[in-house]
């Protein structure tokens, strides 16, 4: 799959390479999405985001990708007055996932867990295809995800203060008011939070990526080069 995503598609440096970095992040969110639901339907809590997602769909009588894209353009709108890099797949981004995991509810594809013995597997899996969409999708260089973006923007201001305390503020902020809401909390969202980061670790070094070499392309270069070609 690495050599599939080649040094040139990374440079978004013509329209159809645009285009097709596109289609990556979007097919890939959508498989993200997948996972995203795998972790719910394993029923022993969900993870942060999620927790805030499904707090709010439950308050509001909404579908949890509708709560999802409510809370995703908010952030984004935030990394946008902050000033942080946007990219065209941020947007894609706020809408698939979420709406990725209505589709697999309506079809119900996965019944939800019964127990913690096939729900910590089950979340496992869908960590595992989370991290490695992750991949293919920062691999498409259109951009972070609103919340890494975020996170990122964030610590950028609080120079005194380190990443991993910013992100455990905001990952207990979001699961505090989706519990609120009435969001899941359990021994999966503990599994969600401290899991995530070194699934994620462990999934890029298998295929020799590195996140850090990625230079995202800004909404405004992306359109440049499609109206320039």
């Amino acid at each position: 799959m690495y050599r599939f995503i080649r040094e040139d598609r990374r440079s978004n440096s013509n329209t159809k390479t645009i285009l097709l970095n596109v289609i990556l992040a979007a097919v890939s969110l959508f498989i993200n999405g997948f996972g995203v639901y795998l972790t719910i339907q394993a029923n022993i809590g969900a993870g942060p985001w999620d927790v805030l997602n499904l707090g709010l769909s439950k308050s509001l009588g909404i579908l949890y990708g509708t709560a999802s894209i409510i809370v995703s353009y908010s952030i984004l709108g935030i990394d946008i007055l902050m000033r942080e890099p946007i990219g065209i797949a941020m947007f894609i981004d706020a809408f698939v996932v979420g709406k990725a995991v209505d589709f697999f509810n309506y079809i119900d594809l996965v019944k939800p867990c019964s127990s913690i013995k096939t729900g910590i597997p089950v979340m496992l899996i869908g960590l595992v295809i989370i991290a490695y969409t992750q991949y293919t999708y920062m691999a498409a260089a259109l951009g972070c995800g609103p919340r890494d973006t975020l996170l990122v923007g964030i610590v950028k201001r609080l120079k005194k203060v380190p990443l991993g305390a910013v992100s455990i503020i905001l990952l207990s902020l979001a699961t505090f008011v989706g519990w609120i809401l009435g969001g899941p909390v359990g021994i999966g969202t503990l599994i969600c939070a401290f899991c995530t980061g070194p699934i994620m670790q462990l999934a890029f070094n298998s295929v020799h990526f590195d996140a850090a070499k990625i230079r995202h392309q800004r909404i405004t270069e992306s359109f440049k080069t499609i109206l320039n070609k």
